[in-house]
């Protein structure tokens, strides 16, 4: 245990300030700040108010997160954060304040991928992940098939959504039902009480001739708000409960039978589902019964690490200094459409892989400058 990495993260693509920190595959903290309360007046994220809320809440979420780990700041191995992709305001203040713990504790920095740490927080719950494995990350921002041969170097996009994102999609139709923000959880509850066949909803791109791995979900989202606003015009009750069920399998149907289907093409028996829309019942019901008639062994880790946070940023960078990948350089920048890709930013002075160069680090100081 004791040779195991000990890595602190640091995620603020969105609106969460997530600081996690782990021992190898053992968390040992996951605290969150949320902002999403301060959204919902607006019915979706602001990117100034979330990048505010990420510089109030930074220090106070560290020092909490250290204090639930029971270790001391000068006891990490290294400090990564998440660089993109994501909102840039919000990626700045977390790669800001990455870079200055990094530096007063002389401890190696590592800038890595949003998508590639949903599937690496997995290890946290089910342990090392296969390789390959294919990963279904579903959340407000992206819906994407991914195939991991190597999470630290080797991640192969399959598919991804063309317009709205899964997760996207429930906020506006939750948005349009009246039922607040963020839509997820509550149109999840509601649909627990309805009937998913009562309205036959689209199912995008799956059609003979559609891409067989890419997501829509823009045309099933108009096709419920005008049904809606019919039901509106013509003085009838929204059954609300029936419509969020019916649009709910909508895209659950399409998400599982996709992800499935790659993983037969590609000749990978273990799907890993993340993100926050991995959170959903009945996504992970589906997927469940659709990947035990296929052969394939389902990997979802619980809700809480399906959200952002700061545990999968940690579980990333514990796994780069596992295996030895290069330390980020001082200059590294936020980058809001970073590719999945590229796992992490290594420096440019290192080649991809070569190995771990922390002359970077005593560059500032031998001496611990944290206090």
């Amino acid at each position: 245990m004791a040779d195991e990495p000990l890595v602190l993260g640091i995620e603020t693509s969105c609106d969460e300030t997530g600081v996690g920190i782990v021992r190898g595959n053992t968390l040992l903290a996951d605290a969150v700040a949320s902002s999403v309360d301060e959204h919902a007046r607006f019915g979706g994220v602001v990117p100034e108010v979330a990048s505010r809320a990420h510089l109030e809440a930074m220090v106070p979420t560290i020092d909490r997160a250290l204090k639930d780990a029971g270790v001391s700041a000068r006891d990490l191995d290294g400090i990564a954060v998440t660089a993109g992709p994501g909102l840039a305001g919000a990626l700045l203040v977390g790669v800001s304040a990455a870079k200055a713990y990094a530096y007063a504790l002389g401890k190696p920095l590592y800038g890595v991928n949003h998508l590639a740490s949903h599937i690496c927080v997995d290890q946290l719950e089910h342990g090392p992940l296969p390789e390959p494995t294919m990963a279904l990350l579903v959340s407000g921002g992206h819906s994407s098939l991914l195939l991991s041969t190597d999470i630290t170097s080797d991640v192969r996009p399959m598919g991804a959504t063309i317009d709205d994102a899964a997760g996207e999609a429930f906020d506006k139709i939750a948005r349009v039902l009246n039922l607040g923000f963020p839509g997820g959880p509550v149109i999840d509850r509601y649909a627990k009480e309805g009937d998913p066949s009562a309205i036959a909803f689209p199912r995008g791109l799956t059609g003979p001739r559609d891409p067989a791995y890419d997501f829509s979900f823009s045309g099933l989202k108009t096709s419920v708000a005008r049904w809606i606003e019919a039901k509106r015009a013509a003085g009838e009750e929204v059954p609300v409960r029936d419509v969020s069920a019916s649009f709910q399998e909508a895209v659950v149907d399409v998400l599982t039978r996709k992800a499935v289907r790659a993983c037969k093409d590609q000749g990978v028996d273990h799907l890993m589902i993340g993100g926050g829309v991995a959170a959903n019942s009945r996504l992970r019901a589906l997927a469940q019964e659709r990947c035990e008639a296929a052969g394939i062994r389902l990997r979802v880790p619980r809700p809480k690490l399906c959200t952002d946070n700061g545990a999968m940023v940690a579980a990333l960078g514990a796994e780069m200094v596992s295996r030895n990948r290069a330390a980020s350089d001082w200059d590294l920048s936020a980058d809001s459409s970073l590719p999945v890709t590229d796992p992490h930013v290594p420096g440019r002075s290192h080649e991809h892989g070569a190995g771990h160069d922390h002359d970077h680090v005593h560059e500032v100081s031998k001496e611990n400058l944290y206090s």
